[in-house]
């Protein structure tokens, strides 16, 4: 039988969602035909209720690298520096989406995993727009359970406090601090506040059932993960500049979001785009993101 938290969790992926969002999953996955396993839609375009102008964010569940890709490097890219990140359009709106395989998107909402990036998104609402069979969406929803255990997990001896909705709110404070995040401060409390019923719910769930133990020395723990997500993010921003169309300007609108800077792009880092992005990534340093 079910867990409660997996019954929440299956019951929030498997909701009602923007029907030209569904449609754009369907859309995406037929893009991969011979490897596409379930598409996810996450992130803050959940609550509008018109998507136009805004960008869409999709994680893609593939079977593996290989079978996505070929032999092309992009699977190299993927395996070892997992996600890769494509543009999408469909039907007037457009969207990001990340590309990980069952196995890793399984890891990476999981205690293995060695950055937050996966299981701080889908420890927050998320919907199962697409999903290839019954096993793929099993799957998929699996994984995602993992995610809110695993934060509240690494967030518990960080924080004096107990109970579900402040094991939330530490959690996300040190997941913010993690990555490279363009929120202003405070983000991490008001994702909470916004729908306290659902974290209550879901946190007092997966406490119910028991977390996993948590690292013998936490604190170790969280400063790694937080040198590794921020140059991590930097890493995939340089490789942004190949997979994603236009890709040199997608990487300066991201360093001058996080380092408040006004990078204007040149012909020549259009043309050469990884020297260009080389050239780019100090900035983050000087402005301040990483540390």
């Amino acid at each position: 039988m079910p867990s409660p938290l997996l019954r929440l969790v299956t019951a929030e992926l498997t909701a009602s969602a923007d029907p030209r969002a569904a449609a754009m999953a369907g859309a995406l996955a037929a893009q991969y035909p011979e490897a596409a396993r379930a598409v996810l839609f996450y992130g803050s375009c959940l609550r509008e209720r018109n998507l136009d102008g805004l960008m869409l964010d999709f994680y893609l569940i593939v079977s593996s690298y290989r079978a996505a890709y070929g032999r092309s490097w992009l699977a190299t890219a993927n395996r070892l520096i997992p996600p890769n990140v494509f543009p999408f359009e469909h039907n007037g709106l457009i969207a990001k989406y990340a590309i990980l395989s069952e196995a890793d998107f399984a890891r990476l909402n999981s205690l293995a995993a060695d950055n937050v990036s996966v299981w701080a998104r889908f420890a927050q609402p998320a919907r199962l727009l697409w999903a290839a069979d019954d096993l793929a969406r099993q799957r998929a929803i699996s994984a995602v359970a993992g995610a809110a255990p695993t934060l509240l997990s690494l967030a518990r001896p960080m924080t004096q406090a107990q109970d579900a909705l402040s094991l939330w709110k530490a959690g996300f404070t040190l997941t913010y601090n993690a990555e490279l995040r363009a929120e202003k401060k405070g983000r991490s409390v008001s994702i909470v506040d916004a729908d306290p019923d659902r974290y209550r719910r879901f946190g007092e769930a997966a406490l119910a059932q028991g977390l996993p133990p948590s690292p013998p020395d936490p604190a170790k723990h969280w400063r790694a993960l937080q040198r590794r997500g921020k140059y991590l993010s930097v890493i995939r921003l340089a490789k942004a500049s190949f997979t994603y169309a236009g890709g040199i300007d997608y990487l300066a609108w991201k360093i001058n979001r996080h380092a408040g800077t006004s990078i204007q792009i040149k012909p020549w880092q259009r043309r050469w785009p990884l020297v260009g992005a080389l050239t780019l990534l100090p900035r983050l340093f000087r402005g301040g993101a990483i540390r």
